[in-house]
């Protein structure tokens, strides 16, 4: 009899256990955890020239997302994400920037609230061809000057000659950040989110 019992308490903690430990690995499969690195490929381009702080962008899943083995979301499903920077570009400096974060990823048909790292796009440093096109513009000037009028002519086409190419560079020398349609972004979960 006692044996019995005991071999019936020791049946009922093991399918107690199980039950558990499914309910356990469902819960953990319905999550995003913590860390959890998501590949979008936007639907359309982002531009700093254009981009508005607080705009909203579309993208895809690049890959299913795999939680705990399990896939709980398949490559090619929704995802948004917010600009959550845009800087167009100056002239002469301060090339244009983007900040990108994700906010939300379907899963199940149902749309799940996320928190993201941010994915940072910078334009082109201004700094090289603006040197060129006015050191380009100073020579081109010196030149000119000196076989038009010797010393004195180098001396005031080289002057002339840099003001035309910072001209040139102020009028071409904008940098936007940009990114393309179909770019493969990856960004990391910063919270926990679960999927109701």
């Amino acid at each position: 009899m006692f044996s019995r019992r005991m071999f019936s308490r020791k049946m009922l903690t093991r399918k107690i256990a199980s039950v558990m430990l499914l309910l356990v690995s469902a819960a953990m499969a319905d999550t995003i955890p913590y860390g959890a690195k998501l590949t979008v490929r936007l639907d359309s381009g982002v531009n700093s020239r254009t981009a508005k702080t607080g705009q909203t962008f579309h993208g895809r899943l690049a890959h299913n997302l795999v939680v705990n083995g399990k896939s709980i979301a398949d490559a090619g499903a929704p995802v948004k994400g917010k600009v959550t920077h845009a800087g167009p570009s100056g002239r002469l400096h301060a090339p244009g920037e983007l900040t990108l974060r994700l906010t939300s990823v379907e899963i199940q048909g149902k749309t799940v609230p996320i928190t993201s790292t941010a994915y940072r796009a910078k334009g082109k440093s201004h700094t090289k061809g603006n040197v060129e096109k006015i050191g380009g513009g100073a020579a081109a000037g010196a030149l000119i000057g000196g076989l038009a009028g010797g010393g004195k002519g180098a001396l005031i086409g080289t002057a002339v000659g840099a003001g035309a190419g910072t001209g040139v560079a102020a009028a071409t020398g904008k940098e936007e950040a940009s990114v393309p349609a179909e770019a493969a972004l990856t960004f990391t979960t910063t919270a926990a989110a679960t999927v109701k």
